[in-house]
């Protein structure tokens, strides 16, 4: 397993804190009604200087305009007016996170959590930090008091899965993630989770899983390739082909869609000048691609256009130096005494 889920984690507990931005148009509207509140706020904060509830508020409306230091500041203000308030230090956790700075955003949960015992949300943010420092037994533990208080937490069973994923113990894992999509059946993260462990194993179940996850979002580019690669890996090269034209629709930039289609041609159905055409596709997306120069030399090779096929080796063995696939096939033209 590698980091990415865990990144994936730190992003989406990010993103928890401070709304991340769309399109200009609603990136605009979202900046319009920041200031308007701020203005609010402001005013109020005049009125009732002494109120920590305000000065909270404008801390949050701060971190959504990624004003961070003023938020800090704010956010101190309500903790020195009333320190026992535990959605305080939320937001201080909250700041401190998208400041990149987990160990103080984790301390300041601990204080939280210290305060109030039973808050889901503090807890939950807590676990994955711990995550993210890669300390499971204090993410496992805090995971098992959120589960105490709420059972029925799917994003809580799907952080236990990430670190049990990383410590190795793929069978728990797999249980919690089942968990996590029992719980919350629009877990897409989840669904993408065990449709990547499911195709290690070459299971049925991945297309299902996978499935799910486009059901949620049709337009995923990351579970149209997981899906259309898992078809192509276990033989389903119709199901393949259609699923990676889907992913162009979705994706015109995709180099790898015509590449994997091409391979599926070159390898699988013998169809070589159709696999040239599909990996001419992948190389005007991409000219730096020289895995497709191999492979479209290889498509002229076995078609026996030996001049064309030692131009691409050639082409690929330019972009990286001393490709062993290429350097192969130009040991093989070189013993049919072809020379450019």
């Amino acid at each position: 397993m590698n980091n990415f889920a865990t990144c994936l984690l730190f992003c989406l507990l990010a993103l928890s804190a401070c709304r991340s931005g769309g399109d200009r148009k609603g990136q605009k509207q979202d900046s319009d009604t920041t200031r308007m509140r701020l203005e609010m706020l402001n005013q109020q904060i005049e009125d009732d200087e002494g109120n920590p509830e305000l000065y909270n508020r404008r801390a949050k409306s701060l971190l959504a305009d990624r004003q961070f230091d003023k938020a800090l500041k704010d956010v101190n203000k309500a903790i020195s007016l009333d320190a026992r308030k535990a959605d305080y230090y939320i937001t201080l956790s909250d700041i401190y996170l998208l400041m990149g700075q987990p160990q103080n955003s984790r301390e300041a949960l601990i204080k939280a959590t210290g305060i109030d015992a039973k808050d889901k949300g503090a807890l939950l943010k807590l676990a994955k930090l711990y995550l993210i420092v890669k300390d499971y037994p204090n993410c496992y533990a805090t995971v098992k008091q959120l589960l105490e208080i709420d059972n029925g937490n799917a994003s809580a069973f799907y952080t236990r899965a990430i670190g049990l994923l990383e410590q190795g113990d793929t069978i728990r894992a797999v249980d919690d993630l089942r968990q996590a999509v029992d719980k919350n059946q629009e877990f897409y993260d989840a669904y993408i989770q065990l449709g990547e462990l499911f195709s290690i194993k070459r299971d049925p179940l991945a297309a299902l899983y996978l499935q799910n996850a486009l059901n949620i979002r049709p337009q995923s580019k990351e579970a149209l390739y997981m899906l259309g690669l898992f078809y192509q890996e276990n033989g389903q090269y119709e199901k393949a082909i259609a699923t990676y034209h889907n992913l162009a629709k979705v994706d015109t930039a995709f180099r790898e869609v015509p590449y994997n289609i091409g391979y599926i041609h070159l390898v699988y159905q013998k169809d070589f000048h159709l696999a040239i055409t599909y990996f001419t596709e992948s190389l005007q997306k991409d000219p730096g691609y020289y895995q497709a120069y191999y492979n479209r030399g290889y498509a002229y090779e076995l078609l026996g256009d030996y001049k064309k096929a030692l131009e691409d080796y050639q082409r690929s063995l330019k972009i990286k130096v001393n490709y062993d696939k290429a350097i192969e096939g130009l040991n093989r033209l070189d013993k049919l005494r072809v020379r450019k």
